[in-house]
């Protein structure tokens, strides 16, 4: 019951006139940073930082609250419009979402995004209030091997689900891999695949990456269709504007199973909100393929809102674990912890002590931002879509001037330029190919944890190979990856079996 008086004084601070303006307008412009291409929810909050200097310390992270979960939400509208997912934690959501949009269903897109976001903030912010002691606990349960483990179950889930065909997922994963490891290994200190060129020695920047792959990529791909397919990239914004029945039940379990997925992982150090959202995806992908009629790969719904509530879900949980533990487990955590720091006060278990009203009054307006954001992005979800119904010839070429703009933003470079283009023609070369692209985006975001946390096992180990199997989670998560890796090779028979007798 404390918790519960707590959390309305909360509430009630957070609840006064300038209060919910600062939410609102941290909501606002949240959105409308996370929107642009190449920036995404953690540079909207490090950019709008020193617009809170002026701010008292409660009214600041009222703010942030707003811009917290706008950038996301940011994150996602471009992602599914433009396919050029803000941050990689919406790159999931953007497979099906732009092909929903590319269908004409944008608006539908958008709306099971914003509900998706809310349900998965909401549900996870409440489990953080209250269950907050519970999560820390069972993020402390892992080390290296476990760490390892989860990302080699990433993998092969990405590897062997989301991709049609195990050999391209593997050849996809493999050039992911390769990607990750350009620039100097953390452990000797040696120089890998840099060609001897120093902007390569940090290696190349997600940005560059998932802007070249998904953005730049899609652009080159059109534009070398252009006679072939020219009503490809032009759809008609058909439909309502809102959900349909239909369109809520198939979304809606989605959402809870999404939801489920994201809510543990915000509290543990493993890159962000990416591998429950590709989890999430390809429990949907593997789900709908008992439809008789599947949907993915035509724009499903149930890609949207699965990773979407995954990814706000990460999200809530993650700024439980920034407040009670100090443990930054996202970028845009690690920004806030430095807002924390601007005020100095140091997040962890004392903050609730020393600073309370300022922690109670943030929870409340978490719940209010979650809100707040859906109130103004679901009305706006048809104006948003509209943005599909721009000549194409003039919205490509704005999509690669935002692309570039985007990239140089985040590092000053003309090199990571050069690398975009790059990236860009390999992106082009998939896709002419067939090879997914989720694959190569999860190797590079999880390719360095997963080197660091097995040399770190193997050090513990003193080099004994049987040092990962040693915990039961991490024998847990290697079961289910032979049970998911040997019921994917018995469905690919048993439709290759069918088809050949059909044939």
């Amino acid at each position: 019951m404390d918790t519960v008086s707590l959390l309305l004084d909360g509430f009630g601070a957070a609840l006064t006139p300038l209060n919910l303006l600062l939410l609102v307008t941290g909501a606002l412009l949240g959105t409308a940073v996370g929107v642009l291409p190449g920036l995404g929810s953690a540079m909207a909050v490090a950019l709008l930082l020193p617009v809170t200097f002026g701010l008292d310390p409660t009214g600041a992270f009222i703010m942030f609250a707003g811009v917290y979960y706008g950038g996301l939400f940011g994150d996602s509208t471009t992602g599914i419009l433009l396919n050029t997912p803000g941050n990689s934690s919406a790159i999931a959501a953007t497979i099906e979402g732009h092909r929903m949009a590319r269908a004409g269903r944008a608006p539908q897109a958008l709306a099971t995004a914003a509900i998706g976001a809310f349900t998965g903030g909401l549900i996870a912010t409440t489990l953080m209030v209250f269950f907050a002691p519970r999560l820390a606990d069972w993020a402390s349960l892992f080390g290296p091997a476990e760490y390892f483990a989860l990302a080699a179950f990433a993998f092969a889930a990405t590897a062997t689900v989301v991709a049609d065909s195990v050999v391209k997922g593997g050849i996809a994963l493999a050039i992911g891999l390769a990607l990750a490891l350009v620039g100097v290994d953390p452990t000797s200190g040696a120089a890998r695949f840099t060609l001897d060129q120093a902007p390569l020695f940090d290696g190349i920047a997600i940005v560059v990456i998932t802007v070249g792959l998904l953005a730049l990529g899609e652009v080159l791909h059109v534009a070398s269709r252009i006679h072939r397919d020219p009503q490809a990239s032009r759809p008609a914004l058909a439909g309502r504007p809102w959900l349909s029945r239909q369109d809520v039940r198939l979304a809606f379990p989605a959402w809870l199973r999404g939801t489920g997925f994201g809510v543990p992982f915000g509290v543990i150090p493993v890159g962000g909100s990416e591998v429950p959202t590709f989890l999430a995806y390809a429990t949907e992908k593997r789900l709908d393929r008992r439809r008789k009629r599947p949907m993915f790969g035509r724009g499903a719904i149930q890609g949207v809102a699965g990773p979407e509530a995954a990814g706000n879900a990460t999200a809530g949980s993650a700024m439980g674990a920034l407040l009670a533990l100090g443990l930054p487990t996202s970028a845009t955590a690690a920004i806030m912890l430095a807002a924390f720091q601007q005020y100095g006060m140091q997040p962890g278990p004392l903050l609730f002590e020393r600073n309370g009203d300022l922690v109670w009054a943030l929870l409340a307006s978490l719940f209010l931002g979650i809100g707040v954001l859906l109130l103004i992005n679901l009305p706006f979800a048809p104006l948003w879509a509209k943005l599909l119904l721009i000549p194409r010839h003039y919205l490509y070429a704005g999509i690669t001037v935002c692309c570039g703009l985007g990239v140089y933003a985040t590092s000053a470079s003309s090199f990571d330029l050069v690398l975009l283009l790059l990236i860009g023609l390999l992106g082009l070369m998939m896709r002419r190919y067939g090879l997914p692209l989720a694959p190569v985006l999860i190797a590079v975001i999880l390719g360095p944890l997963a080197e660091t946390e097995l040399r770190r096992a193997l050090a513990v180990g003193e080099g004994d190979v049987g040092v990962l199997f040693d915990s039961g989670i991490a024998l847990g998560l290697y079961g289910l990856l032979v049970v998911g890796a040997v019921v994917a090779v018995a469905a690919r028979l048993r439709r290759r079996r069918a088809t050949a007798a059909a044939g």
